[in-house]
């Protein structure tokens, strides 16, 4: 199971390589396997350092702030890796840890 947390497209240069930004993270990812014309301010899923598709920024939103509130309940000791809150995922994918 692969975990993409969506990145906001910072830059795109002429060669169709861009800089992301994901959770205040920057990073280069290059745009050749997308098709559709991006832009800066599109959000991508990215993978290995490509970007595997343009979601909705609306979407990409809902998602990153889903991400940060386990996060900070991680931090905060109200769940753990422990907890199983992923067991039914895990188990409906057929992995087993």
């Amino acid at each position: 199971m692969c975990l993409s947390i969506p990145s906001k497209i910072i830059e795109i240069d002429e060669n169709n390589f861009a800089t992301v930004e994901t959770l205040g993270v920057r990073r280069g990812v290059s745009l050749d396997l997308i098709s559709e014309p991006l832009k800066i301010g599109d959000y991508v899923l990215i993978h290995v350092g490509f970007a595997m598709e343009k979601i909705d920024t609306q979407y990409a939103l809902q998602s990153l702030a889903t991400y940060k509130e386990i996060v900070s309940q991680m931090h905060s000791g109200k769940i753990s890796e422990n907890d199983g809150f992923m067991s039914d995922m895990d188990q409906k994918d057929g992995f087993n840890k």
